[in-house]
């Protein structure tokens, strides 16, 4: 690494929780966060996965893995009980995963399928602040980000059943982030299709297509989306709360808003 690539060390002493972080924006988020003196505890289904990503992110000392299903209250409470132990503080809880089984019109979707994209994209992602809140940052104070998507605040698409629960995680962060001032922020974030595996059914057939949609003329990249999430995470941001920044190379504006 030479000078010029070293990161600030802004988050030095502090502990993040970062769910669904084995790969992808989650993964990369933590990356950051570590590149710039932090701690970090993720989260993921998959084993194997998650001990890769664990040892990408430095090992034992840097980095613990904690396997379970993030809408699992179980694995929530066990999650940050391990954290504070194994690190002694729960400064950061990134929510960040999700799910998206249902592409098509909502008026076609399935009830139970309806119920589980709500369960973990919402009902799951509050359930982690509770107890993240109780466990530690209501007496010491923290900072939370939630990762919504541009498919919250446009209409209109394949992924509208997706939508309505990104939707409410937004107006949920707003809620939170007036509840928990001023000792613990929360704000979150709305990326448009970044190049993922969890998002390649929107571009893998042809990427130059879905790109040019976007006035940027590329799709996001995960590091596009780790910068803003530090940013917002840190020391940078401490009068920034309730907030949802999108970061989508242009999408909503080209599409005129929301409608």
């Amino acid at each position: 690494m030479t000078e010029s690539t070293i990161l600030p060390q802004d988050f030095a002493g502090k502990t993040a929780l970062i769910t669904g972080a084995s790969r992808g924006i989650g993964f990369q988020i933590a990356a950051e966060l570590v590149g710039r003196g932090a701690r970090v505890v993720v989260t993921a289904r998959k084993p194997r996965e998650l001990e890769e990503a664990v040892e990408q992110l430095g090992g034992a000392g840097t980095a613990l893995g904690i396997q379970g299903s993030s809408d699992d209250e179980v694995h929530q409470y066990d999650a940050v009980e391990k954290t504070v132990q194994t690190f002694g503080s729960l400064d950061i809880l990134v929510n960040n995963a999700g799910i998206n089984p249902y592409f098509g019109p909502l008026i076609g979707a399935d009830l139970g399928v309806f119920r589980k994209t709500i369960e973990v994209n919402l009902i799951a992602c509050f359930s982690w602040v509770q107890v993240a809140y109780r466990a530690w940052m209501r007496e010491h104070g923290g900072s939370i980000l939630n990762v919504s998507s541009v498919a919250g605040l446009m209409t209109g698409t394949p992924l509208n059943l997706y939508g309505v629960s990104k939707a409410a995680l937004i107006d949920i962060t707003q809620r939170l982030a007036v509840e928990l001032g001023p000792g613990t922020r929360v704000n979150g974030i709305a990326p448009a299709v970044v190049k993922t595996k969890f998002a390649r059914a929107m571009y893998e057939a042809d990427e130059s297509a879905a790109a040019s949609r976007y006035p940027m003329k590329r799709l996001g990249v995960p590091e596009d989306v780790a910068k803003l999430a530090a940013f917002l995470l840190g020391p940078d941001a401490t009068w920034i709360t309730g907030e949802i920044v999108t970061i989508d190379g242009g999408a909503v504006a080209a599409r005129g808003g929301g409608a």
